[in-house]
């Protein structure tokens, strides 16, 4: 299966770092040739636990990890070189090796500027109380000037004259808006020209044509895959739209942000927690403000990756599962923290919304009805026993078995694998073909 893409399945969170690692293990670290990152920016985070230390990546694909594998950020993925180099030296400094052919980022990759981040903070103040809850990385602006066709590439970098001739041209929209709308000082061409050309020298021999390396890797039967940001219900066509992203973090994504034809795809795995998280704001049909809502945090360890921001903690939902699965063609599910379940007597899932009276069994059309929203749950037992040890099915317990068995009907697609702990190996393949 030469390209498998992961991606996560809810409002992101769900452990997508893990599951490529953990897929690059069971394949055999020398069988996962490279590991791409297809959307977003450094708004997202994977923590990935390798023999019991702890690592964060944020822009960095979760392959940088990976010995032999070739990380990749790809065409549709926006890029700030700051943020690039800072992640590549703190691994470093951790004593985390980087070859120079480890890295590689397209030349046609969008950059985001610090003009970027300073329209993002600005506008997001400026929203007051309809706040969407960005990062204030410059994420959303970025991808808004690709959109516009007055972003600068990769590749620009390399050319001082088109550079500025970019940068002008972005900023001299950027700065009417600051001036005249927000009250903010304009935005220098020159500053921004010189911050930009800094990099250059450390990132010119990491890019490359990376849509015409992936293909030639495909043809030659490497393995690739395709590691998703963020995640489906925050796509920004089939999320929770607008308290979403602002790439498409789906399965259809990765083709566009890699350069990549769909029938190339030959797997494609969700990633779902055995419960439910959501960082910043919007709609929420499980959430909890109870003290189950508080000891999912507190077990779970709930802090976003990237922000450091609390995340919201609800119980599963069935119906954004099987949208997920759905709207991604998923082959596999890969469920994530069923060990930090272990405590509870009874664990409620979701299996269908009520609105105004109305069941509804699959995802609500509008922003609307899914705003009102109401959880029908179906309660099943708890086990009340620790499975962080567990290293098979059969030796989880039976209640604990019934869950995911349960979860797996009701979701759409099969769990390919379970997660009961935060280290490499504390996973369960429940079906290994």
């Amino acid at each position: 299966m030469p390209a498998i893409v992961i991606l996560g399945a809810q409002w992101g969170d769900e452990g997508k770092g893990k599951a490529t690692d953990l897929l690059a293990q069971q394949q055999g670290d020398d069988s996962i040739d490279f590991v791409v990152r297809t959307s977003g920016g450094h708004n997202a985070g994977h923590t990935i636990v390798v023999n019991g230390e702890k690592f964060a990546t944020h822009l960095l694909p979760s392959g940088i990890l990976t010995p032999g594998a070739t990380s990749v950020i790809g065409n549709g993925v926006v890029v700030s070189p700051e943020a690039l180099f800072r992640e590549l030296d703190e691994l470093v400094a951790r004593g985390v090796e980087i070859g120079p052919d480890q890295l590689v980022v397209s030349a046609n990759a969008h950059v985001i500027a610090s003009y970027h981040s300073t329209i993002d903070k600005v506008t997001e103040r400026f929203l007051g109380k309809n706040q969407i809850g960005t990062t204030g990385r410059g994420i959303g602006p970025a991808y808004a000037d690709k959109i516009n066709r007055v972003g600068v590439r990769i590749a620009d970098l390399f050319d001082e004259g088109i550079l500025r001739q970019k940068v002008d041209a972005a900023l001299d929209q950027r700065n009417h808006l600051l001036a005249k709308v927000y009250n903010r000082r304009a935005i220098e061409v020159d500053a921004v020209v010189e911050e930009l050309l800094a990099y250059v020298d450390r990132l010119r021999p990491m890019v490359r044509d990376t849509s015409l390396l992936l293909n030639t890797a495909l043809d030659e039967g490497k393995t690739v895959l395709f590691e998703g940001a963020q995640a489906t219900m925050l796509d920004v066509d089939h999320g929770t739209y607008p308290f979403v992203t602002s790439s498409n973090p789906v399965a259809g994504g990765v083709c566009v942000g890699a350069g990549i034809g769909p029938t190339r795809i030959d797997r494609v795995i969700g990633v779902i927690k055995a419960y439910t998280t959501r960082v910043g704001s919007g709609p929420f049909p499980t959430e909890l403000f109870d003290a189950d809502g508080e000891e999912l945090q507190r077990i779970g360890g709930e802090v976003g990756v990237s922000t450091g921001r609390t995340r919201r903690c609800g119980w599963y939902d069935a119906v954004v599962a099987r949208y997920a699965t759905r709207v991604n063609g998923l082959t596999d599910y890969f469920l994530t923290k069923l060990d930090v379940l272990d405590s509870w007597d009874r664990i409620p899932v979701c299996v269908a919304y009520e609105i105004d009276g109305v069941r509804h069994d699959e995802m609500p059309m509008t922003q609307t009805e899914f705003h009102h929203a109401k959880p029908v749950y179906e309660f099943f037992d708890g086990w009340k026993t620790d499975i962080s040890g567990c290293r098979s099915f059969e030796d989880l317990p039976e209640n604990a078995q019934i869950y995911v068995q349960a979860l797996e009907q009701m979701s759409g697609t099969r769990i390919w694998g379970v997660g009961v702990g935060p280290g490499r190996e504390q996973t369960i393949v429940v079906h290994d073909d």
